[in-house]
């Protein structure tokens, strides 16, 4: 009787401090549907737009001017022309190259509204790495979409060439969730211009209410974003963890707490890319391997063309989908956005989708032998800086007997070389070119002096002069 009351303390105590991280209650009453991949999700994201009769609310990082952009402008520009308020927020950075001027100004004629987030400014030499990286779909208030997802051909991949598609996730919600979902969009969008009128967001008229509980954390830059979730997660799991992330370059806190968390008896895996559309992520995520595995965590590779996933599933209970990677450029410095569930039905979804994908995964191992600390075994306590030192990927697994193996090169010295030759390289540019070198710095040196002077005449003019 004691520990079942024990373990029901510890359960409530979890739930209020993952509360508290995600930024306050979690929004009961709603209904959460898992979706895979672009051939699930593009259609119901499309069925829904269609149905539009209010608004639209449209965000995505990436948009491209091919067959599967050019649907979705299609869809959004008919809805426009019917009357119904559409409003898309792209990023410039994110959709530099992607999409001729011609592509938006066509949205734009059609009535569509389409704000750029974060163009570049000269007064803000280092503003550019603020990006909103947010991928989510919201209608009328009834439905919403939050996803890993782009628009683009590649997450459909091309059958006629055997090209597969990109491996992604994300989920449909209904219920009073999709109102935050709503409010996080409308407060972005008053960045970038005139702000959406309090009364066109209203909540869902949608009576199937569901069961679920889940909270929308929407991330800005410098607020740390879904960091301290992560970390708390990683602290509170008592039996799994299983992560899946496309672009991971953990902080050495975070790989603490899986670290931590692994040789405390949890089963941590983490499932990655094989290959990665940045070609330089791959070998700086596997420089980081060797400590995480040394700890007891295992890490899976995907096997498939990309997999751009970013979730998380713990002990059977609450899941996590959305756009943030487990990198600081996600953490600290992007606009985000995820939805974070507790529902065990939802968990165990998840963890099923999980081990399907560890199906098509390869384990990553230390020795030919594979002997890899089982997540449950005693060591020293190494030191994290230690474990975690120059890791910058982290993935996520399961499934022992069916997944293949390799074993672990060394990578790291391979990483130190390339480093190596990138600074001689400078080095050498800089002994042969002395003036050009030095040129090049007296003109970011002065750019920066007449940004610093502009602001701060700006601020003084801004400035309330003091009463005599």
């Amino acid at each position: 009787m004691i520990n079942v009351a024990a373990r029901s303390l510890a359960g409530d105590l979890a739930r209020r401090a993952l509360t508290r991280a995600a930024g306050g209650e979690f929004s009961q009453g709603n209904r959460v549907r898992l979706l895979k991949d672009a051939s699930e999700n593009y259609p119901a994201w499309l069925e829904a737009i269609a149905q539009a009769r209010r608004h639209v609310h449209f965000e995505s990082y990436i948009i491209y001017d091919d067959e599967v952009g050019q649907r979705f402008a299609a869809a959004l520009a008919e809805r426009a022309r019917a009357g119904v308020k559409v409003r898309l927020i792209y990023d410039w950075w994110g959709c530099f190259n992607t999409a001729s001027r011609r592509f938006w100004t066509s949205l734009a004629d059609a009535g569509v509204e389409v704000r750029t987030y974060n163009r570049p400014h000269l007064d803000s030499p280092l503003g550019w790495l603020s990006r909103d990286h947010r991928k989510t779909v919201s209608v009328d208030g009834d439905v919403g979409f939050v996803s890993g997802l782009c628009v683009g051909q590649m997450w459909l991949g091309d059958p006629s060439r055997n090209v597969e598609p990109w491996r992604d996730t994300g989920v449909e919600l209904r219920g009073p969730a999709v109102a935050d979902l709503e409010r996080a969009f409308a407060v972005l969008w008053a960045t970038l211009g005139e702000p959406i009128e309090a009364g066109e967001l209203t909540a869902s008229a949608d009576d199937a209410r569901g069961d679920i509980a889940l909270r929308i954390v929407a991330s800005v830059p410098a607020t740390a974003g879904l960091l301290p979730v992560s970390e708390l997660a990683a602290a509170l799991a008592q039996q799994r963890l299983w992560l899946t992330d496309a672009y991971f370059t953990g902080t050495t806190r975070y790989l603490r707490a899986l670290c931590d968390a692994a040789r405390g008896g949890v089963d941590v895996r983490l499932l990655l890319p094989g290959a990665s559309d940045i070609p330089l992520m791959r070998p700086l995520s596997r420089a980081g391997y060797r400590g995480l595995l040394e700890a007891g965590v295992r890490i899976f590779e995907w096997d498939g063309v990309m997999l751009h996933a970013k979730t998380a599933v713990a002990d059977s209970t609450w899941s996590r989908v959305g756009s943030t990677n487990l990198n600081p450029a996600s953490w600290f410095g992007n606009c985000e956005l995820d939805v974070v569930i507790d529902d065990a039905a939802f968990a165990q979804r998840m963890e099923q989708q999980y081990l399907e994908d560890l199906s098509r995964s390869t384990e990553v191992v230390l020795d030919a032998k594979r002997r890899v600390r089982a997540p449950h075994a005693k060591g020293p306590r190494r030191s994290a800086r230690a474990t975690a030192a120059g890791a910058l990927r982290v993935g996520s697994a399961l499934g022992a007997g069916l997944i293949r193996h390799r074993v672990l090169e060394r990578t790291e010295g391979r990483l130190m070389l390339a480093a190596a030759l990138v600074l001689a390289g400078i080095a050498t540019f800089t002994a042969f070119f002395p003036r050009l070198a030095a040129y090049g710095l007296t003109v970011v040196l002065g750019w920066l002096a007449v940004i610093f002077a502009w602001r701060g005449l700006r601020a003084m003019r801004r400035a309330p002069r003091a009463r005599t």
